[in-house]
């Protein structure tokens, strides 16, 4: 483990900070608290915890000891000193005096001490870090450390490894059981650099920033060599197929499979954002012959059960049916889909009867979560994390990735051993736990994917933002890559972004390939991407011709058939919407090259609509007329608004019965409302501020 501090930087962090009013013991703690925040191999999204005891000026102008410690909902990687809330330390330390304490009251004791009010709840392990003397205290989930206690004799281990350096505390849930026991052990052994917490995590301690953090790094550097040393073995690969089918091809069967159901006959379901990790490492855990018996031992640390639950789901090989072709669909995946949902409703009935059992001798029954896993393991290919995000997703996959590290450095020096399956559920359904996921009511189109074509600029990148309003995952595509980039940063978060010409079918198959391996399949697509093509038809060259209908329409088939194969394969229904225009239905003069393949793309929209409403897959059209950054490009509305002596937008404006110039956001918006038109299909939606003539008769 490679030691970060580096004194010009902590200097210019306690710099930088005290123009803020923060001291500089404050300061220097979120200098470690990054440090150690920013090693996935310490600290994975929301686990750990750091404090410092210092003193502050209160709001009634007194000089009071405080204890600075992480709060709930904070990433220790991006810390801020608001991220570290000052609670009264002579209050928590009284706290020790007491025989037991209920979790909801030491909750509320401590809150009472927070200087601000405000303030978000310190961690739960508040009070273990109260009650040592330390200026400065660590906590992270070393996957080495974790790898060395996650065994039978773990304590044995962690005595070889570290002798007198540390202290052993055995598993105890978090809280104030844990801290009056560790204040116990500490005082019989007040030489100790640190706690190995087993099966939990490992804490250091010191009287400066700097002694806290390198005693860190010091003792998983010393787990890190000890799994070196003693590394005996490796997983025994399976005899695995030899035809496994690509991830794109399987994420979406997953999705489907796995999606809850809100109300089948009215289509409603809530499909999960799935995230795909393979590489050397995952592929060696996934194909070993005791896959069932190590990956189903429960997590590596406590904290990991609210993302993943205890275990994951472990689905056949995905084997293609028959060999792979270059046409979409030209395999199947029947025997596959067959396997895992078997596999799969195994996993369901487990898991309910996993809280029957132990929500029995819950004293306040709890109410259970839903069954679905958050980690499904595929023998050949490699594993996917599940979440309601793809957030959510990535951190229930980096947290399955960890646990791949630990267990199979934990089985190469031993038997990989986790806390019991009554420990897991006390966990899982903790409230203090579970109030760390936030939960808060979901946006419109959360847990949709939305890929959007022509998606750069102009309508498409007004599109893919309102759809990212709305809380979809949004994937821009567009043959001008940098553009499709910048719509990708301007909305932020998880979106994706690709260079894709969807006039050729091998690029729209790769980037919707991207797409199931980045989100796990997709719900929406708006086939957006085009260009006007001029000229009086009986004039124009048939290359000029062809080339309009090889992007304004017969692109929008190649994206749309695409899609279908996806949206088929998840058993979700979906939306298709076709960007059509309003040349469609009322043409203009020499704008033939350009209309004609649009009228053929509303056709093709209906068409669409008639074949696969059976799959619950809808499909509908927008026609838009004179958008600022539509058809009209390259000058052309400069030219005839200066040919009536008007500005552009007066021209824009004055060409509708409304006199209101519409713009990106509002076809934009067009195509949001026909995505939540759950019960219309073969719909043409005119955006154009009121043109009679472009009227669907």
């Amino acid at each position: 483990m490679k030691n970060l501090w580096r004194d010009t930087e902590a200097e210019a962090m306690v710099a930088a900070y005290a123009d803020r009013g923060v001291g500089r013991a404050l300061a220097l703690r979120v200098y470690t608290t990054r440090l150690l925040g920013g090693e996935p191999r310490l600290v994975l999204h929301g686990g750990g915890n750091t404090s410092v005891k210092t003193r502050v000026t209160d709001a009634l102008g007194d000089d009071v000891e405080v204890l600075c410690v992480k709060g709930s909902g904070w990433d220790m990687a991006a810390i801020e000193p608001e991220g570290l809330p000052a609670v009264r330390l002579d209050a928590l330390r009284r706290l020790g005096a007491l025989e037991s304490l209920g979790d909801e009251d030491m909750v509320g004791l401590v809150r009472q001490g927070l200087l601000d009010g405000s303030a978000p709840n310190p961690s739960v392990e508040t009070l273990l870090h109260a009650f040592l003397p330390h200026q400065y205290v660590d906590h992270t989930h070393a996957a080495a450390v974790l790898a060395v206690t996650d065994q039978p004799t773990g304590a044995e281990r962690c005595a070889e490894v570290y002798g007198d350096a540390l202290a052993v505390v055995p598993y105890i849930k978090p809280g104030f059981p844990l801290a009056k026991a560790v204040a116990g052990i500490y005082a019989e052994r007040p030489r100790v650099e640190g706690l190995i917490l087993l099966k939990h995590g490992i804490f250091t301690f010191g009287e400066s920033a700097l002694q806290a953090y390198e005693r860190m790094i010091a003792h998983v550097s010393r787990a890190e060599e000890y799994l070196r040393r003693a590394r005996r073995k490796v997983f025994a690969s399976a005899s695995l197929p030899a035809r496994i089918a690509p991830a794109a091809r399987v994420a979406p069967i997953l999705r489907g499979l796995t999606a809850l159901v809100v109300d089948a006959d009215e289509g409603l379901y809530r499909p999960f954002v799935l995230d795909f990790r393979g590489g050397e490492k995952v592929l060696g855990y996934v194909n070993g012959a005791e896959l069932e018996r190590y990956s189903q031992v429960g997590v590596v640390t406590p904290d990991h059960a609210i993302r993943t639950k205890n275990t994951p789901l472990i689905v056949p090989p995905p084997v293609a049916d028959a060999p792979l072709g270059d046409a979409p669909g030209a395999d199947t995946l029947d025997a596959f889909r067959a396997g895992a949902k078997a596999a799969l409703e195994a996993y369901v009935a487990a898991y309910r009867a996993y809280f029957a059992r132990h929500n029995a001798r819950e004293p306040s029954p709890k109410t259970a979560l839903d069954a679905m896993p958050r980690v499904i393991l595929a023998p050949g290919l490699g594993l996917f994390g599940l979440g309601e995000s793809a957030t959510a997703a990535r951190i229930a996959a980096d947290i399955a990735e960890n646990a791949v590290e630990v267990i199979t450095d934990a089985e190469a020096i031993g038997r990989f051993e986790s806390i019991s399956e009554a420990e897991v559920f006390d966990i899982e359904y903790w409230s203090l736990e579970q109030a760390k996921l936030g939960r808060a009511a979901e946006a419109p189109l959360a847990r949709h994917v939305v890929v959007v074509t022509g998606g750069g600029r102009g309508i498409g990148a007004a599109t893919a933002a309102a759809f990212a309003r709305e809380g979809a995952e949004v994937a821009i595509l567009d043959s001008d890559a940098a553009a499709a980039g910048e719509t990708a940063r301007r909305i932020g978060g998880a979106a994706l972004a690709l260079g894709c010409d969807v006039t050729r079918p091998d690029e729209v198959e790769a980037a919707f390939g991207r797409v199931c391996e980045t989100f796990g399949g997709l719900d929406i697509v708006v086939s957006n991407a085009g260009a006007a093509w001029q000229g009086r038809i009986g004039e124009v060259g048939d290359r000029a011709l062809r080339d309009s209908f090889e992007l304004n329409f017969f692109a929008h088939q190649t994206v749309a058939r695409t899609a279908v194969s996806v949206l088929r394969a998840q058993g979700l229904g979906g939306v298709l919407l076709f960007n059509a225009s309003k040349q469609a239905l009322d043409p203009g003069p020499d704008f033939g090259p350009y209309g004609l393949p649009k009228a053929a793309t509303l056709a093709l929209a209906r068409q669409y609509a008639v074949d696969y409403g059976r799959d619950g897959i809808r499909s509908n059209a927008v026609n838009a007329d004179r958008v600022r950054t539509g058809i009209y490009a390259g000058g052309v509305l400069e030219e005839r608004a200066r040919a009536r002596g008007q500005s552009v937008a007066e021209y824009l404006a004055g060409a509708n019965l409304l006199k209101r110039e519409v713009k990106a956001d509002d076809v934009a918006q067009a195509f949001v409302a026909l995505a939540k038109a759950r019960k219309t299909t073969g719909a043409i939606l005119t955006v154009d501020g009121g043109n009679i003539a472009a009227a669907p008769r």
